[in-house]
């Protein structure tokens, strides 16, 4: 399709962060498809979410923070996280009428010239005059790189390709990673596996009681100090800690979550350090996070020297078209609310400012 269709402003990715953006455009007055539109490139409404494995039950979610508008309420814990938060994503797109567009990728964006972006996709090319960019991380699997690791005979996978713990029955297995998703995982797989090591660049830290508000305030500081530098986000949870619940207390009581340092080499049956120390291993899952996917934007060249995208509030300095919604301080999902109102209320103040001269 090589028609050029014009909107005030398109919103890419229909995740937490997309559905706030697309929220607070309805509410500012703006009208799906004629002045905004949503392109998401997932099959179906959940945004990452449909992705996870079905043993992350909803009970074992944390830190899922409702869409502004309307509450998730009576939701089984029991139930797949993925099929919860995708049916409630659902039923918010069609209650506030959002029209989001799937499956729509997003293959690049540029300067379309008159103050103009240009959205290239595989449903055709839109100009838009702002952009909520609500891509997440997902589609982006970090693997880290280890000398040996091409020569492994085992299977290596990413928590992006997990799918739950009942694969690796009477397998020796090494989970890389010190943050939620490998605790999950090593939770997990323990009764399953025929042995689990657990190894870390650093020492994880666990963190006793309730996180405040005063707490998270410091924490998302910490990160928006980062990306304000223009250096790459690192995550919220990376400066918030683990929470401490039962499930991890017995962990470390049995054992499972014995963190080791990080290996220095992979070997062809498993992994070796400098001290001669070797574990053998028949999976090395990878749970080392991911980065922010935004190599659509490369056009735009928004990278600052440091690797990262300057953003103040939620515009991104090189182009304050462009907002940056779910990326860095805003990753959270309570943050990606924020964030959506955020964005919209500039880019508002941006299309009053720029309202076309009548002939």
């Amino acid at each position: 399709m090589n028609e050029l269709r014009e909107v005030e402003v398109v919103v890419i990715g229909a995740g937490q962060a997309g559905l706030s953006g697309a929220y607070h455009l309805r509410r500012a007055g703006l009208a799906p498809d004629r002045d905004f539109v949503v392109l998401d490139h997932s099959p179906a409404p959940g945004g990452a979410w449909q992705f996870r494995w079905p043993s992350l039950t909803y009970g074992k979610v944390h830190g899922m923070h409702a869409l502004p508008g309307m509450e998730l309420t009576d939701a089984d814990p029991a139930r797949p996280s993925a099929d919860v938060i995708g049916e409630y994503f659902d039923r918010y797109e069609r209650a506030f009428d959002l029209r989001v567009r799937r499956p729509v990728d997003v293959r690049a964006v540029r300067d379309g010239g008159g103050g103009r972006l240009l959205v290239e996709t595989s449903d055709g090319t839109w100009s838009t005059r702002a952009l909520i960019n609500a891509t997440g991380t997902w589609d982006r699997p970090f693997w880290p790189r280890y000398p040996g690791q091409e020569t492994f005979r085992g299977r290596q996978l990413h928590t992006a390709q997990y799918a739950g713990p009942e694969e690796f029955a009477g397998q020796r297995v090494v989970v890389v990673g010190g943050g939620a998703s490998g605790t999950q995982h090593l939770l997990e797989l323990a009764p399953y596996a025929a042995a689990t090591t657990w190894v870390t660049r650093r020492p994880p830290v666990f963190r006793e009681g309730p996180f405040g508000q005063e707490a998270g305030r410091a924490a998302v500081a910490l990160v928006e100090e980062r990306v304000r530098q223009g250096l790459p986000p690192r995550s919220v949870v990376s400066v918030t800690g683990l929470p401490l619940n039962d499930a991890v207390r017995q962990g470390l009581a049995n054992g499972v979550l014995d963190r080791q340092p990080m290996f220095d080499r992979v070997t062809a049956d498993g992994v070796e350090w400098n001290d001669g120390r070797h574990v053998t291993a028949d999976v090395i899952l990878w749970a080392t996070g991911f980065r922010a996917a935004l190599d659509h934007l490369r056009p735009l060249r928004l990278r600052e020297p440091g690797g990262g995208i300057r953003v103040e509030g939620t515009r991104a300095v090189a182009d304050p078209r462009v907002h940056l919604v779910g990326y860095g301080p805003s990753a959270s999902t309570i943050g990606a609310n924020r964030a959506g109102r955020s964005a919209v209320r500039d880019i508002r103040r941006l299309l009053a400012e720029e309202q076309p001269v009548a002939a």
